[in-house]
């Protein structure tokens, strides 16, 4: 456990030292979880060593970059790619399987909505890429569900400053009600599609 708690520290320094990049960089790589990435970019805000602006901003590119990545790993290389390669990159076939069902039920719309959602966040990007999604579309719904979550992670690290591991236990009280929220959007989706498809059948 101690040798985990050394790593973690090792890679929280090399994230400070490259300072904005290192957020940047972070979450494209994702080596530890998104929120971690961020919730030490808002404590380095904290401690007045990046700006709040440039951990947010940094933090949304590092979240688009990272879903381009898996957004190509499903075009460009689909499910066998996923089978061979994916528990290297954390991404269980299981969970492509359930978010690629999800994204054939509810269309592109589920891009956004899913980024709410643990693991699914992430994984929703392969069969997007799978099924060659509008790409512009996909990097636009990408980018407007990963500013809010990107702004709640660094505020909440600035908040808490020196105390800012305790992130988990302060986000879950915003995180719930986000994924409620995801959820309800999602059910407007559907019968804003529904709708549609009744009238372009009449």
């Amino acid at each position: 456990m101690d040798f985990i708690k050394d790593i973690l520290h090792e890679v929280l320094l090399w994230i400070e030292s490259l300072g904005y990049f290192g957020i940047l960089i972070g979450l494209l790589i994702e080596v530890i979880p998104s929120e971690i990435v961020l919730g030490y970019g808002g404590y380095l805000v904290s401690e007045g060593k990046i700006s709040y602006l440039g951990a947010v901003i940094f933090g949304v590119l590092g979240a688009v970059g990272q879903n381009w990545i898996l957004y190509a790993f499903g075009r460009y290389g689909g499910r066998p790619l996923v089978e061979k390669y994916g528990k290297y990159i954390k991404i269980k076939t299981k969970h492509v399987d359930i978010a690629e069902n999800w994204f054939k039920k509810y269309g592109a719309g589920i891009v956004f909505t899913a980024r709410f959602v643990p693991v699914m966040r992430q994984v929703i990007s392969i069969p997007a890429g799978m099924a060659k999604m509008n790409f512009t579309l996909f990097t636009v719904l990408t980018a407007l569900a990963s500013i809010p979550w990107t702004i709640l992670f660094v505020h909440l690290g600035k908040t808490l400053g020196e105390n800012w591991e305790d992130i988990d236990q302060k986000a879950a009280q915003y995180v719930q009600p986000a994924i409620l929220i995801a959820i309800a959007l999602l059910i407007v989706y559907v019968v804003y599609k529904f709708i549609r498809s009744k009238g372009k059948s009449v």
